[in-house]
C-alpha cells in the first residue's frame, strides 16, 4: 500500500492534526478510570463532598474537550479522505489514458472501471477509519494495559495473559482476510463486466429475446461473488468471538481476584474499578478488530489491484511530454508500408505479413478484403495505436517510430468502425475533433459530412444533446457527425474504418464528391465496389496479405478475387460483408 498512501503526502500535516485530535480523545478516556477511583476511593468511600464535585467537574470538563475533540478530527478526516480519492482517481484515469493499446489490453474494461471506482472507495473508508478510530481501538488497547499496570500491576497481569494468544491469532487472521477479499474484488470485477455487457448489448438482447438467458448469466457470476463474500465474512466473523472470550476470561479473573484481595485489603474498591473500566475499554476495542481487519484486508487487496495500474512503466505513450509546437516542416501526408508484419501481443497468429505498398499526397487508398483479413489493424498501425512487429511505417518519408507521437496524430483523421458520441451537445461533439474550432469552421465540416441540414432539422439545431454513444441518432446520423468530427481538425491524413456502411447511395456520393476539396490522403476500409471506383488506388488484403494493388481497371483484369467481388454485387447487391 506504499504508493496508494504516498497519496497522502499533500495532506500529511492535515493528518498529523486529526491524529493530534484522535490522541486528546484517546487520553480523556485512559484518564477517565483514574479520575473515578479517585472519586470512588477519596470522595464516596471517605464521605468528603468536594473531592466528588472537583474531579466531577473534571470529568464533565475533559468529556466536553473530548467531544469537541471528536468533531474536528471527523471533519479533518472527511476532507482528507474525499481530497484523497479526489487525487487517485485523477491519477488512475491519467496513467489508463496514457496506456498504450497493447496495454490496456491486459486490463479487462470492467476491471478498470471497478479500480478506478469499488477500490477507490475502499481504500477511502479506510483511512478514515484509520484516522477515527483504526488507530486509535490498538492504542488503546496499550494504553489500558499500561495504566492498568499504574493503578494496580497485580490485576493487571490478568488482563494481558490472553494476549500472546490473540495477537498470534489476529495476524493469520489478516492473512486469511487478505486472500478471500482479493478473491472477492476479481468476482466484483466479473460483475461489473457482465453488467457492463448486457447494458450496451440491450437491443439485441431485448430482439433475440434472450433476456432469461442473459440473467441465469448474471445469477451465476452473482451466486459466485455472494458465496465468495459469505465465506470471507464467515471467517472473519470469528474473530469477534474469539476476542469477547478471552476478554471476558480475563474480565472474570480480575473480578475473582480482585474481590479477593479487597476482602484482604491489598486492593481498593477503586483499583478495581479502575481495572474492570479498562478491561471493559479494551473489550470494546477489541470488539472492533473484526471490522477493522475486514475493513483493512478489503482495502489491501484495492491498494494492491489500484498499485497494478500506477506502477505500470512499460507500455506507457509519452504524448504529453512530446512538445506543443507542431513540426515546422510542412506535413503532406504521403504513407508508406515496407514489408510491414503484425500480430498483437496476446497472441502469436500473424494478422499482417509483409505488406507493402505507397501512397501519394491528397490521393484516396480503399481498402478491401474478407473480415478478418486485416484492415482495421493496418489502419490502426498509422497513428501507432500499435507498432508493428515487422518492417517500417513511413510518414512524409520518416519511421513513424521517430515521429512525436502528439505531432503525428495531430495530422490524422480517425473515423471508426463502430461511430463513437459522447454525451453532451452536437457542437460539443464536433469541437471534440478541434477545441480550437470556429463555429463556422464546424458547420463546414458538417456541410461537408452530409449532416447539416439533419442538424438543422432538431429543435436545438446544434445545441441538440446527443444521449450516451448516440443513443438517440441513427446509425447514417452517428456516422456522419463522426465524418464531421474528423473533418475539423483539418487533417493531412483522413483514416475512415467501413465508415459509410450506413449510408444511402446519393448520401454517400454527396460526400465523396464535397470531400474531392480535400487535400487529406484518404485510407477507406470499404466492402462496397462502387466505393472503391471512386479511389486512386485499390489494395486487396487476404488473410493478412496483400493480394493485389492497382487500380478498379487494372484489378478487374489482374485479380480474379476483386473481380469475383466485383461480380458477385454486381449480381447479387452489396453485402455487408465479403466472403473469400
Amino acid at each position: 500500500m506504499k504508493t496508494i498512501l504516498s497519496y497522502l503526502s499533500p495532506y500529511k500535516m492535515l493528518v498529523v492534526v486529526a491524529l493530534v485530535f484522535m490522541l486528546v480523545e484517546l487520553s480523556v478516556e485512559l484518564v477517565q478510570p483514574l479520575l473515578i477511583k479517585v472519586i470512588i476511593d477519596d470522595g464516596i468511600l471517605a464521605g468528603d463532598q468536594q473531592v466528588i464535585i472537583f474531579w466531577g467537574s473534571i470529568m464533565l470538563g475533559i468529556s466536553f474537550l473530548a467531544f469537541l475533540a471528536g468533531i474536528i478530527n471527523t471533519f479533518i478526516a472527511s476532507h482528507i479522505v474525499q481530497s484523497y480519492g479526489f487525487d487517485i482517481r485523477q491519477a488512475l484515469f491519467k496513467k489508463v489514458q496514457a496506456f498504450t493499446m497493447a496495454t490496456f489490453l491486459k486490463f479487462p474494461t470492467a476491471s478498470l472501471i471497478t479500480r478506478l471506482t469499488t477500490d477507490v472507495t475502499i481504500t477511502q473508508n479506510v483511512i478514515f477509519m484509520g484516522l477515527r478510530i483504526m488507530l486509535r481501538a490498538p492504542l488503546l488497547v496499550v494504553g489500558s494495559i499500561i495504566m492498568s499496570f499504574v493503578v494496580n500491576p497485580y490485576l493487571a497481569m490478568f488482563l494481558v495473559i490472553g494476549a500472546p494468544f490473540l495477537l498470534v491469532f489476529l495476524y493469520f487472521m489478516s492473512r486469511s482476510g487478505l486472500k478471500l477479499f482479493g478473491k472477492v474484488q476479481k468476482r466484483v470485477d466479473q460483475v461489473t463486466r457482465q453488467i457492463q455487457e448486457n447494458l450496451q448489448a440491450v437491443r439485441l438482447i431485448k430482439a433475440y429475446l434472450r433476456g432469461s438467458f442473459e440473467s441465469s448469466r448474471f445469477a451465476t457470476v452473482a451466486a459466485d461473488l455472494k458465496m465468495d463474500n459469505v465465506k470471507a465474512y464467515r471467517i472473519m466473523e470469528l474473530i469477534l468471538p474469539v476476542l469477547l472470550f478471552v476478554m471476558n476470561v480475563s474480565l472474570m479473573a480480575v473480578l475473582w481476584f480482585g474481590a479477593k484481595e479487597i476482602q484482604t485489603g491489598d486492593v481498593e474498591l477503586g483499583e478495581l474499578v479502575a481495572i474492570i473500566n479498562y478491561a471493559m475499554r479494551m473489550t470494546g476495542a477489541f470488539s472492533m478488530f473484526a471490522f477493522i481487519i475486514i475493513f483493512f484486508s478489503r482495502a489491501k487487496a484495492s491498494a494492491e489491484r489500484m498499485e497494478e495500474v500506477l506502477l505500470v512503466e512499460e507500455g506507457i505513450e509519452n504524448i504529453n511530454t512530446d512538445a506543443d509546437s507542431e513540426g515546422t516542416t510542412p506535413r503532406i501526408g504521403e504513407i508508406e508500408f515496407q514489408h510491414v508484419s503484425f500480430h498483437y501481443p496476446t497472441t502469436g497468429m500473424p494478422v499482417l505479413r509483409g505488406v507493402s505498398f505507397k501512397v501519394q499526397p491528397g490521393s484516396k487508398l480503399a481498402i478491401m478484403g474478407a473480415t478478418g483479413s486485416g484492415k482495421s489493424t493496418l489502419l490502426n498501425l498509422i497513428p501507432r495505436f500499435f507498432d508493428a512487429t515487422e518492417g517500417t511505417i513511413l510518414i512524409d518519408g520518416m519511421d513513424v517510430q521517430e515521429w512525436p507521437l502528439k505531432e503525428l496524430r495531430k495530422i490524422i483523421g480517425l473515423v471508426p468502425q463502430q461511430s463513437i458520441l459522447f454525451t453532451g451537445s452536437i457542437e460539443e461533439n464536433l469541437s471534440w475533433g478541434d477545441q480550437s474550432a470556429t463555429e463556422e469552421l464546424l458547420r463546414e465540416a458538417a456541410n461537408q459530412a452530409q449532416i447539416h441540414d439533419s442538424i438543422e432539422q432538431f429543435p436545438d439545431e446544434y445545441n441538440t444533446r446527443v444521449g450516451q454513444k448516440g443513443v438517440n441518432l441513427s446509425g447514417g446520423q452517428k456516422q456522419r457527425l463522426s465524418i464531421a468530427r474528423a473533418l475539423v481538425r483539418k487533417p493531412e491524413i483522413l483514416l475512415l474504418d467501413d465508415s459509410t456502411s450506413a449510408l444511402d447511395v446519393s448520401t454517400e456520393n454527396a460526400l465523396w464528391e464535397a470531400l474531392e476539396v480535400e487535400h487529406a490522403t484518404m485510407l477507406v476500409i470499404t466492402q462496397k465496389i462502387r466505393t472503391a471506383k471512386g479511389a486512386d488506388h485499390i489494395l486487396l488484403l487476404e488473410e493478412g496479405q496483400v493480394s493485389a494493388y492497382g487500380t478498379h481497371d487494372e484489378l478487374m483484369k489482374d485479380s480474379t478475387l476483386y473481380k469475383a467481388i466485383a461480380e458477385s454485387q454486381q449480381e447479387g447487391g452489396e453485402p455487408d460483408e465479403l466472403h473469400s
